[in-house]
């Protein structure tokens, strides 16, 4: 199988929007109107995957941003829509909860040499907070996730300009160890069928080509940092010449600028809608 486009999907930090038609009425279903944060941004990822599918534009291999990845098992025929709209939903309030409990925050590193970032994290003392790298998202930005004291003071010791995200807590750090376990149970009760595509991991860029390798890898993904730098890298194997974003905000089509040496054409969903 020849590869050359990726349909990629936003997480946390980006807008929902507007849905229609079978997304609409599946998330009428679970939640209701009032429909959670999270949820908001995968029913606009998966309703904007249906308009591309709509005008011929299917991707030969997909991935998704943290959140994005529940978008990407979908995509690849993994996981239904109505069990993404389910697990998203207890996503989002497993992780709010988890939030209240365990205050935190998350922190973009620009400019900085990402091994400069991990050591900082590392040699950080224990007994002054939890502080982890979270994203790799390319190679001169990296977020750092944690206790907003222990952000502050490992902020200070690292190169590059700091910019606090508006989440609504540490994700990717073991304040979100609770979240994690309840949704290792939810994802142990679903099932999974075999991906009709493949799908690049985020936690480490394996290609998964089993329904247990996507189940496994969101089960992972909570506490595990996103590797977005890997996943270029995949896709760069691979030979992949196009990106489209399904998701609002073109978050990750602008990262591609940083991978200088990365020859691929990156375009959001609704550009080519329009």
């Amino acid at each position: 199988m020849e590869i050359q486009r990726a349909i990629v999907f936003p997480g946390q930090g980006t807008v929902g929007g507007e849905v229609s038609g079978e997304v609409r009425e599946a998330v009428r279903h679970q939640v209701g109107d009032d429909v959670p944060y999270q949820l908001s941004v995968f029913a606009r990822s998966v309703d904007l995957l249906y308009a591309l599918r709509e005008r011929g534009i299917e991707p030969d291999v997909v991935a998704g941003h943290s959140l994005g990845e529940y978008a990407a098992a979908h995509a690849t025929g993994s996981l239904s829509l109505e069990d993404g709209v389910r697990l998203v939903a207890e996503r989002d309030r497993l992780m709010n909860e988890s939030s209240e409990q365990n205050p935190g925050g998350m922190t973009a590193v620009i400019g900085a040499d990402p091994r400069e970032v991990v050591a900082a994290v590392e040699d950080f003392p224990e007994e002054d907070g939890v502080v982890v790298a979270a994203n790799f998202n390319t190679p001169r930005q990296t977020v750092i996730s944690g206790e907003k004291s222990a952000l502050e003071k490992v902020g200070e010791l690292i190169k590059g300009r700091k910019v606090g995200l508006e989440v609504a807590g540490a994700f990717h750090s073991p304040l979100m160890l609770e979240a994690s376990l309840a949704m290792e149970y939810l994802l142990e009760g679903t099932e999974f069928e075999e991906p009709e595509i493949p799908m690049v991991s985020a936690v480490d860029g394996a290609v998964l080509a089993t329904a247990d390798d996507v189940r496994l890898a969101l089960r992972n993904q909570m506490l595990s940092p996103v590797r977005w730098v890997e996943v270029i890298a995949r896709f760069e194997d691979l030979g992949v010449e196009e990106v489209v974003e399904a998701g609002e905000g073109g978050t990750l089509v602008r990262m591609l600028r940083d991978f200088r040496s990365v020859d691929m054409k990156g375009r959001g969903a609704p550009e080519l809608l329009a």
